[in-house]
């Protein structure tokens, strides 16, 4: 008996340090036990505040979607030069109707699991609608004005480790921002990621595949790396397995970092008789890549991407996986029709659904960026993707609209979307901009088009 219970309790403790070996990187997503508030007061921010009488919420959440409803709801006195107007005029329900301007505060009381001096945590916010300002224990942490985009704030200096913290998140629409339903709050996703000292970054992997054919593919991986400041780069090193549809591995690699690398890792791969990405079929593999740090575990990070070759040939048109290609796409708006601009992954998998069965084979994200539920669904499901990044440069089409943040901001909004969406296979074309007045302005428009390239 005793040996028995011996056995058990040493098998016990090497399920616990193979648990405790997993656990490098924990992500929690923040769903339940916000509150939330239309009123607004600086006081809102700090961690002792009694938010007991505000609504209680799940997030995604989009405020305006619960009316009520009112032609009053962002008038707007403005020409639409697009529709040929030359004189200011009123206009009622360009957006839908729906009370989205104003201000809107979120509170969400939670446990840092897993977070302790040395550790680094990083919250990422899907889209927060807009001009989001974080505060974590009543410090700001961060600010991002561009409601789609998807952005993250370095959380590490303001967590308190072993106690419960305080997240709260001051989001404002101004009127006349939008020419349609933009949505309200924090209507996209909130993750939590806890990692080690040292990482992969949020977004860090690059996968591309640079030669494809019949009986093999070439996959290059480049993988970023946060580390101390002060640490030997020598003493690091990846190990990646590519992984086909079914979990086989197909290929695997081992690579160690040096001081001439600049903290990046490059690896190359040779995938057998690979299967390609396409709307017909659309196999994804995955890259799964551990960081170590001579024998220790410091990271565990899964890439998925397809397969695939793109090719745009003057006279001739798109070519995929070297087949003409015709686009037989929509404009597609993020709003999800009664469920306003909450992300919900079930509804976009319906839109696509029914998309596909109409015979479509891609989306124009008019005029924004994704959703991470809606690429994410693409590569799966087999949609291609052109996605949109801004409605306006530095010509204004809304007295409060994106050129207003455009000289500050398009070089960091367009870093996150691509470096957000780079690896998915789904996505075939990039937009920097739509129906843009500025294209026609002189040397100004040619300049920022190269720019933005």
């Amino acid at each position: 008996m005793n040996t028995k219970r011996f056995l058990f309790a040493a098998l016990g403790a090497v399920c616990s340090f193979a648990f405790l070996q997993a656990q490098v990187r924990t992500e929690q997503t923040f769903e339940k036990g916000w509150k939330f508030t239309r009123e607004d007061n600086a006081e809102f921010s700090g961690p002792a505040y009694n938010d007991s009488k505000w609504q209680n919420v799940t997030v995604p959440h989009d405020w305006a979607i619960y009316g009520p409803f009112s032609i009053n709801n962002d008038k707007q006195e403005m020409a639409i030069t697009q529709d040929g107007q030359t004189e200011a005029m009123e206009h009622a329900g360009r957006t839908g109707g729906l009370p989205f301007v104003g201000t809107g505060w979120y509170r969400l009381n939670f446990d840092a699991s897993g977070f302790e001096k040395g550790k680094k945590a990083t919250l990422i916010f899907d889209g927060a609608m807009s001009h989001a300002r974080v505060y974590v224990n009543g410090q700001e942490a961060g600010y991002w004005p561009y409601g789609y985009n998807s952005f993250y704030v370095d959380a590490t200096p303001y967590l308190k480790p072993g106690e419960r913290n305080e997240l709260a998140v001051r989001l404002e629409n101004e009127r006349e921002s939008s020419r349609w339903y933009p949505g309200a709050g924090l209507y996209r996703n909130v993750h939590l990621v806890i990692n080690e000292d040292a990482h992969i970054p949020t977004w860090g992997t690059y996968a591309t595949t640079p030669v494809v054919t019949g009986k093999y593919a070439k996959v290059s991986l480049k993988t970023s790396l946060v580390s101390p400041e002060g640490a030997n780069k020598d003493n690091y090193r990846i190990v990646t397995q590519i992984k086909d549809k079914n979990g086989k591995v197909v290929a695997t690699g081992e690579n160690k970092l040096s001081v001439f690398d600049n903290t990046l890792f490059e690896q190359e791969f040779a995938v057998a008789n690979p299967e390609l990405w396409s709307p017909e079929t659309p196999v994804l593999y995955a890259a799964e890549s551990k960081v170590y740090e001579g024998n220790t575990l410091k990271d565990e990070y899964t890439t998925r991407f397809g397969i695939r070759t793109l090719e745009i040939i003057p006279d001739k048109g798109f070519f995929l996986n070297g087949k003409l290609t015709k686009f037989k796409g929509v404009c597609n708006h993020h709003d999800l029709g009664p469920l306003g601009g909450a992300v919900n992954d079930a509804a976009i998998r319906r839109q696509i659904r029914i998309l596909k069965d109409m015979g479509c084979n891609a989306i124009r994200t008019s005029h924004n960026m994704p959703a991470p539920e809606l690429v994410r669904a693409c590569d799966e499901m087999g949609m291609m993707l052109m996605v949109e990044s801004f409605d306006e440069w530095k010509a204004a089409k809304m007295a409060n609209g994106y050129h207003k943040i455009f000289d500050e901001w398009a070089d960091k909004d367009l870093t996150n979307l691509i470096r957000h969406y780079r690896n998915n296979p789904s996505v075939v074309m990039w937009c920097i901009g739509n129906e843009v007045p500025d294209q026609w302005s002189g040397s100004r428009g040619p300049k920022l088009s190269r720019m933005l390239q």
